[in-house]
């Protein structure tokens, strides 16, 4: 791969231009060398968010640009053959056959049913919703119930947006790199995110 240093240098020096007029982003490294696998790494969720209802923990929940994890913690000694999980394109249903449904709630926004899917490990309900809008931020995957308060949800926008940075340009190290203002929507931000 040959690298155009002038190219580089004029890139980096730029990076305390604005954006755009409300955002500026600080801090991006070259980092050719490096494998774009561990960059994605460092920008994963560093921890999931719980959504509690009266006074216990429903389930936890983290996202990335394409889909949103689900994490129920399950009843011991129940065998996973009588877990029940249901995913329709703007519904989840979580329970145990032959009793009412631990969760039966509409989704935050619609995911994609042919490739979201569920598992069980180590006592643990993990649910993939693909999200049909990649790039869209989730404030719950629970419509109306548990959403981030609004800092959090700037936050969750802000790695969601560098993530979308460092997918489209998986020789820079967008890890370290910050906003100042207002981050703007990773799905629609200077002609939103080019799908396959």
């Amino acid at each position: 791969m040959k690298i155009n240093e002038t190219g580089i240098q004029k890139y980096l020096s730029q990076s305390e231009q604005p954006m755009f007029s409300h955002c500026w982003l600080k801090q991006t490294t070259f980092a050719a060398a490096l494998n774009p696998g561990a960059m994605a790494e460092k920008l994963a969720p560093e921890k999931r968010h719980a959504f509690v209802h009266n006074g216990q923990k429903a389930f936890e929940w983290e996202q990335t640009l394409e889909e949103v994890n689900m994490y129920i913690e399950l009843p011991k000694n129940v065998p996973t053959k009588l877990i029940h999980c249901v995913i329709q394109a703007g519904h989840v249903e979580v329970g145990i056959r032959g009793n009412p449904p631990y969760l039966n709630h509409d989704l935050m926004l619609p995911v994609k049913t042919d490739s979201s899917f569920w598992t069980i490990e180590d006592g643990e309900l993990h649910i993939t919703l693909q999200k049909r809008e990649k790039g869209k931020t989730w404030a719950s995957p629970i419509h109306g119930q548990g959403s981030l308060d609004p800092y959090a949800a700037d936050q969750e926008q802000k790695r969601l947006m560098l993530q979308r940075f460092q997918e489209e340009n998986p020789g820079f190290d967008f890890s370290q790199a910050q906003f100042s203002g207002t981050c703007p929507d990773p799905r629609t931000f200077m002609g939103g995110i080019h799908t396959d």
